[in-house]
């Protein structure tokens, strides 16, 4: 699989996920190529990648969450 490459925006740059998607293209390609090489058709492997990102984005979001609330918490304790 082949590398991706370092962010070169700054973390505000309005244009940024776009930087993102550049820099993972290739190595997304090269996911799905080595799904279907394994035997899963392209589409099975879209659908799971697309759950595995979304089930992270949840994670992630819930974590955050999570922390607002502790913080909140050891305030007022």
């Amino acid at each position: 699989m082949r590398d991706v490459y370092k962010p070169f925006v700054a973390i505000d740059d309005p244009d940024r996920d776009i930087r993102c998607q550049d820099a993972l293209q290739f190595a997304f390609h090269d996911l799905v190529a080595a799904s279907v090489k394994a035997g899963w058709n392209e589409e099975e492997a879209l659908e799971a990648i697309i759950a595995l990102a979304d089930d992270s984005l949840r994670r992630i979001c819930a974590n955050d969450d999570a922390q607002t609330l502790l913080d909140m918490l050891r305030k007022m304790a």
